[in-house]
């Protein structure tokens, strides 16, 4: 197919895009900045820049690549940096994620495409009730704490609109694969603690895994949804303690969840302490995914230990 990926230069486009390539596609690879513009050459891709937030240039663009598929997993946080309040760490996400998805359903129902495939959010949305491991079928959050209502709302909106259009949406875990993001320099420099008891529940999923699930999806009918996490959703007390393991830092502080609260906000303590995880289960059975890294202990270490051959055969990607 030729398909159109909108945020082809992100995270996850970078590892996708040669995937896609691999499997035979064609890709035309949007991005923000014309500094991006060598990377998706690189990659295989073929570039195109575009501001996903002005319609008009959406819809012309979707109209003259003429895609048989369109992949949105555009962002705003290529930049990192976190506030006491989600929606403003998400402001411009939020955006992309309504606006900008919007643009694209407009351009693929103009252009008569068939197949869309949008990037959506598992870890801290279900309702923090019952089992700590969430299917698809489970209800969201919705009392989500003030600071992430609109941020919650977007990644809803994407799902509905997306599903009605008959795409898929996977719902991604928290992504690693990079040796240095932001969580990584945060765990670093003791920066990202243990909060209360440290018993929420994180889904994380490699960006190779993420990408292996899209590429999938891509070749499936809808509509769907997805939660694309690996098999473990575990708690911050298991998962941080591991990460600092395997970066060879120090071991995350323990901070008592009524003082986080005063400077880092609610946000930060429900989701540490009442986050559910979620469950893989319906992508490896109507996808046939299956996962080079089944455990965030695996995929750590491969990502963070030098002496892991498992690094090594993947530096290159």
């Amino acid at each position: 197919m030729r398909v159109f990926v909108a945020g082809a230069s992100g995270a996850i486009g970078r590892h996708l895009v040669p995937q896609l390539i691999d499997r035979g596609h064609e890709v035309v690879g949007t991005c923000l900045s014309p500094d991006k513009v060598h990377v998706l050459r690189a990659l295989g891709a073929e570039p195109l820049i575009l501001d996903l937030l002005d319609a008009r240039a959406v819809l012309e663009a979707v109209h003259d690549v003429k895609p048989d598929a369109v992949v949105h997993e555009a962002t705003a946080l290529a930049k990192g940096g976190f506030s006491r309040k989600l929606d403003k760490t998400f402001a411009e996400t939020n955006r992309l994620r309504t606006q900008g998805t919007d643009a694209l359903i407009a351009g693929a129902r103009e252009a008569g495409v068939g197949r869309f495939v949008a990037q959506s959010f598992a870890p801290y949305r279900y309702a923090r009730e019952g089992g700590m491991v969430k299917t698809e079928s489970d209800r969201l959050d919705d009392r989500p704490p003030a600071g992430a209502g609109q941020t919650n709302s977007s990644m809803a909106y994407l799902d509905q609109v997306v599903t009605d259009f008959g795409g898929i949406v996977l719902r991604y875990g928290g992504f690693y694969g990079e040796p240095e993001d932001q969580l990584v320099r945060m765990v670093r420099k003791r920066r990202f603690p243990i909060i209360g008891n440290g018993e929420g529940y994180t889904s994380w999923v490699h960006l190779d895994d993420a990408a292996s699930a899209t590429a999938l999806a891509l070749e499936h009918e809808g509509p769907a949804l997805y939660n694309v996490v690996d098999d473990e959703p575990a708690p911050a007390n298991e998962w941080l303690p591991a990460l600092a393991d395997a970066l060879g830092a120090k071991p995350p502080r323990r901070m008592p969840a009524w003082l986080v609260r005063l400077f880092a906000g609610e946000d930060a303590v429900m989701g540490a302490t009442q986050s559910r995880g979620a469950s893989n289960e319906k992508a490896k059975r109507e996808l046939g995914w299956s996962l080079l890294y089944p455990s965030w202990r695996q995929g750590f270490s491969a990502v963070h230990t030098a002496t892991s051959p498992v690094q090594g055969a993947h530096a290159g990607k």
